[in-house]
């Protein structure tokens, strides 16, 4: 019956900063069509009919702690192309990552707020 995944929503305490990152080191670009809710947020889109939605709340487990890969933590999974170019980008950044620990050319970060992220290369 499910045919595909809309979107994944991540918490964020800041929503500048965490637009930095999916902007500025991710590359993505709010999409301008989706409607104002009741709290602030941005929608990007990723791919066709698929996006990311921040949502500018409080995080409900501040002070949890998360494991030290993200590939142990719950995530979203994302197809990027030229993962080599990402790779100098969280450099530059000074954004730590950890390559995946089955040898598939695939990486975790976090994102500002700590939402595991994990980036799987020319798929």
């Amino acid at each position: 019956m499910i045919t595909g995944i809309l979107h994944a929503t991540f918490l964020t305490t800041d929503l500048a900063k965490s637009r930095t990152f999916y902007e500025g080191i991710l590359g993505l670009r709010p999409d301008p069509n989706r409607p104002s809710m009741s709290y602030d947020g941005v929608w990007y889109d990723v791919a066709d009919k698929q996006q990311i939605h921040l949502m500018l709340l409080p995080n409900p487990e501040a002070g949890l702690q998360r494991p030290a890969h993200g590939g142990r933590d719950r995530h979203v999974a994302l197809a990027v192309s030229g993962i080599a170019q990402l790779i100098a980008r969280l450099d530059q950044a000074g954004i730590a990552y950890t390559l995946s620990q089955s040898g598939r050319r695939a990486l975790f970060c976090r994102d500002p707020d700590g939402n595991a992220l994990e980036f799987i290369g020319d798929v």
